[in-house]
């Protein structure tokens, strides 16, 4: 049977500085007050056994097992806990059975958590909870009696009695083996039920990629024949453009003449357009002007006409003032020729006829002073008559003028509406001479 015969501890909990406990057969004790350390190497015993539970061993959390340091000396950041087991028996597991003695040891780095190792070798912390339960020991054996475990033994329940049967046996370790073994036959299990639903899938999957497979053959063997018709529709255009290339270069050299002589044409062309078109601005520049002369000439003439009707009104009022006045005239030789023979008849009655002489007299001063005022309006008015006529004279030469000068531009007109048509005529031989449209696009399409 296994034995413990070393522990070894450093920096652990109290024991900062390296100590070694020596177990000897038989009854092996720790005597010591309280706060001595004597729980500490119990809790080192179940640490070094693989204990993962930081409340089992007073703490709350894994690293508490490191020395934290006093008021005099400092912490550290690493904890270390050898056992070492006889094994001159050989009854240790068969991967731990190959020297007389094994020595297991637990080191934690603050921070890193920790790790096991055997004799040398590291391990799983699962190989060493197996190694001590083969043993019939462990952080949870029952072996290690702690306060209040003997009446926990004596109410147990069947069960948990049976785990303590199971572990005097020695058979706590199969039965972790097996727990372990079901695991993993529980998580092959799991595994094969996944590995079943994979290979639905993939069979799915297969039966995709060979129809795949049968449209890629298909698309190859296609494509393949495209290919070739592409090549021999390639070949066919390629001799086409060839042809055609031929025929073009043949058509561009024709084309290249015939631009010549319709270049030529057109400068001829563009050249007399170009006088024309700079003769155009000064002969529209002075049609402008011989346009607006002749409306200021029309308003004049308008204006003359209406001056001319006002002088035939005045010259007709004047005639009827002339004509009362011969009238007037008339009448007062009558009334004189009247007054003589009165004044031969009637002599008896020449007071009478004084007072009417001078009656007379008076009427024949009114006559007089009305005929000199008639005679001055006529000389007045035949002297406007006068003015007015010369003045239509004048008007009727600057109308004949401006009639001639009528006739001079628009006979200028004519001459080059017609020098206007006959450049027309020009530009549509011109435009009739040039190449069609769809000669000169093929002619330019195979230039390009």
């Amino acid at each position: 049977m296994v034995q413990f015969t070393n522990l070894r501890l450093s920096g652990f909990k109290s024991f900062v500085d390296p100590t070694d406990l020596v177990i000897e057969p038989g009854l092996t004790g720790v005597v010591g007050p309280n706060g001595c350390g004597k729980s500490n190497l119990v809790e080192a015993i179940r640490w070094v056994m693989g204990e993962n539970s930081a409340k089992r061993m007073r703490g709350g959390e894994m690293d508490d097992v490191i020395f934290s340091g006093t008021a005099s000396r400092p912490s550290r950041n690493l904890a270390d806990v050898v056992m070492v087991l006889d094994n001159k028996d050989r009854s240790a597991p068969a991967q731990f059975n190959d020297s007389e003695q094994i020595e297991i040891s637990r080191r934690i780095n603050r921070g890193h958590g920790s790790t096991y190792r055997v004799n040398g070798k590291e391990v799983r912390a699962r190989d060493v909870q197996l190694l001590f339960a083969d043993v019939a020991s462990g952080p949870h054996s029952t072996a290690m009696v702690s306060q209040g475990r003997v009446g926990a033994l004596i109410n147990a329940k069947p069960t948990q009695r049976r785990g303590l049967l199971e572990e005097a046996a020695g058979i706590t370790g199969l039965h972790s083996r097996r727990h372990e073994a079901e695991l993993r036959l529980r998580a092959a299990e799991t595994n094969l039920e996944r590995l079943d639903d994979v290979v639905i899938t993939l069979e799915a999957q297969l039966q995709g990629l060979k129809k795949q497979a049968r449209q890629a053959t298909r698309y190859k063997n296609v494509n393949t024949q495209i290919r070739r018709l592409e090549a021999i529709a390639l070949h066919l255009e390629a001799l086409a453009i060839r042809q055609a290339r031929i025929d073009a270069e043949t058509a561009f050299a024709e084309s290249e003449r015939l631009v010549g002589e319709v270049s030529g044409k057109s400068a001829e062309a563009a050249r007399m357009q170009a006088d024309i078109a700079s003769r155009l601005p000064a002969l529209r520049q002075h049609e402008a002007e011989v346009a607006a002369a002749l409306q200021r000439l029309l308003i004049d003439r308008d204006a003359l006409q209406r001056d001319a009707e006002r002088a035939e009104s005045q010259m007709s009022q004047v005639r009827e003032r002339l004509a009362q006045i011969g009238a007037d005239r008339g009448r007062v030789n009558r009334m004189q020729e009247d007054a003589v023979e009165a004044e031969s008849r009637l002599a008896a009655e020449r007071k009478r006829l004084q007072d009417a002489e001078e009656a007379e007299k008076d009427q024949r001063s009114e006559a007089k002073a009305d005929l000199d005022r008639a005679r001055s309006e006529v000389e007045a008015k035949e002297t406007e008559l006068s003015a007015l006529s010369q003045q239509v004279a004048g008007d009727d030469a600057k109308a004949n003028a401006l009639t001639r000068q009528i006739q001079s531009v628009s006979q200028r007109i004519e001459r080059l509406k017609n020098d206007l048509a006959r450049a027309n005529e020009e530009r549509g031989r011109l435009e009739a001479s040039r190449p069609p449209q769809d000669q000169k696009t093929a002619v330019e399409n195979a230039i390009a």
